[in-house]
């Protein structure tokens, strides 16, 4: 028994190739709500809060994020009980030494005792900048799209402290790179 003008096996694989289609759209729809769910109305206002906080760096000396208009900035929250922030710093300081001359640069913010901080970064080496953040820098990841307070999350703005990706989870050197390359 036909029904239609095609054979069941054409019919079959107009089907699977109608699903397919309908399974990418739904896909990229998906990708595009959650990045854009992800930056939301209060991250403007978020980061202003972040350019003009002030937090400490490793020293105990108070750091303003201002210091660094104009840079690509990629804002990494992150703590040293958390495995995969642990995974993703050697990615990180690679990826500082790959572009810092291209105006990017990684700020950790370690929400964290500083102590533990200190001699995790005096053990891994970790080269680019490190801020020990508090309560109230939870408050801003929050307004920069982390809702489900997730470590590690990682902001990165563009040289006018727009965001421009903002990403719950570990992220790698590849797709970093992948998502600083049009902003250089």
């Amino acid at each position: 028994m036909r029904s239609g003008p095609w054979s069941p096996a054409v019919n079959r694989r107009l089907q699977a190739g109608v699903f397919l289609v309908v399974a990418a759209v739904a896909g990229l729809a998906g990708f595009y709500f959650n990045r854009a769910s992800l930056i939301s109305p209060a991250a403007e206002g978020a980061t202003q809060r972040l350019m003009s906080a002030s937090l400490s760096d490793l020293s105990g000396k108070p750091q303003t994020f201002s210091q660094w208009r104009g840079k690509v900035l990629v804002v990494n929250f992150w703590a040293t009980w958390c495995a995969p922030c642990r995974e993703e710093i050697p990615a990180l300081m690679k990826v500082q030494r790959q572009y810092g001359s291209n105006g990017v640069k990684i700020v950790g913010i370690a929400l964290d005792n500083a102590d533990k901080v200190r001699d995790y970064a005096a053990e891994l080496r970790i080269d680019y900048a490190l801020l020990i953040g508090g309560v109230e820098t939870l408050d801003v990841a929050k307004d920069l799209g982390n809702r489900a307070g997730v470590l590690p999350f990682t902001v990165v703005l563009d040289r006018t402290g727009k965001v421009m990706h903002a990403h719950a989870g570990k992220l790698t050197e590849a797709s970093l790179g992948a998502i600083l390359a049009p902003l250089l």
